[in-house]
């Protein structure tokens, strides 16, 4: 597998305090055995994990998993693998993958950017989407921010021919930074007519991020990058 340097400052994460409710517990308990996948530093098995050969979207930070839910529940024709550090956000999503009965859904709760450097094997994602991380929106943290140029050659690595990385924030200054690093990718091709933002797409689940991001009255800016 082909290793990808990257600033070993850079998670997908910030750890924060969260209570976890006694349900996502039991999920946890529970439904872990059915929906997780447990991160090993060595190439994983997507076909063997779902049980079949689909396309694979990754979604990164998935929060509380509705986009994610609602996404696998729509295309039972493809897969869905989340990456998410948070607890409560992981067993939320397995209880609703649960209640819906959507079984082309998997979870792992850990590092993303450990998951693409060891764990995901190049070419083998259709999708990946980065929807509303972190902004860190004081110039002293944007070493911090996830999307730079080395993640980007990660995650370009990862997407077959064709396939697409889609990021969204609604905090232009960031989006404007990540536009940026993807235009100067080599791998990656803008799939706007003019190089820059593209519609929300309309199958996308409102995450609780965006939805306050609309309260906040903010703007949502989308990307859509090909892998050539």
């Amino acid at each position: 597998m082909a290793e990808i340097e990257h600033p070993r400052s850079i998670r997908s994460f910030v750890m924060r305090g969260g209570r976890i409710t006694d349900a996502q517990q039991r999920a946890l308990d529970l439904l872990w055995p059915r929906f997780g996948i447990p991160f090993e530093p060595a190439p994983l098995d997507l076909e063997a994990a779902f049980g079949r050969a689909a396309p694979v979207t990754l979604e990164i930070g998935f929060g509380n998993g509705d986009n994610l839910a609602a996404q696998a529940a729509a295309h039972p024709d493809r897969d869905f693998l989340g990456i998410e550090v948070h607890r409560p956000g992981v067993g939320r999503l397995m209880l609703s993958l649960e209640e819906r009965q959507v079984r082309n859904a998997r979870v792992i709760c850990h590092d993303a950017v450990e998951v693409l450097t060891h764990q995901i094997a190049p070419r083998a994602l259709a999708e990946v989407l980065i929807l509303f991380p972190d902004p860190w929106p004081k110039k002293r943290h944007h070493k911090r921010r996830l999307v730079q140029a080395p993640f980007v050659e990660l995650v370009a690595d990862r997407l077959c021919s064709g396939g697409v990385l889609r990021f969204a924030s609604d905090w232009q200054p960031y989006a404007d930074a990540v536009l940026e690093v993807l235009n100067a990718s080599a791998q990656l091709r803008n799939t706007s007519a003019d190089e820059r933002f593209v519609s929300r797409p309309t199958e996308r689940n409102p995450t609780r991020f965006e939805k306050r991001g609309e309260r906040l009255g903010h703007g949502v800016w989308d990307l859509a990058f090909e892998r050539r």
